[in-house]
């Protein structure tokens, strides 16, 4: 098992939609939802270790249309 993070993202306006469907096409996302509230999608990811999450993070979620993200690592506990 792999390290799993939410990732909380603020699109620019009118592009939540294509946002989501270009994440749902990122190897290791295992959900993306478009929500209400401060952030537009929320989305899980899983990666081999916390180094793979940040360079999922930065070099396939962080593209045009997406303003600020928040990535929240899952510690397990349970």
């Amino acid at each position: 098992m792999g390290t799993k993070a939410y990732i909380l993202i603020e699109t620019a306006v009118g592009r939540t939609r294509e946002v989501a469907q270009a994440l749902r096409k990122v190897e290791g996302m295992i959900s993306v939802d478009v929500v209400t509230g401060p952030y537009d999608i929320i989305a899980l990811l899983e990666a081999r270790d916390i180094a793979a999450v940040g360079d999922l993070v930065t070099d396939q979620v962080h593209f045009t249309g997406v303003v600020r993200t928040v990535t929240c690592i899952s510690v397990g506990i349970g």
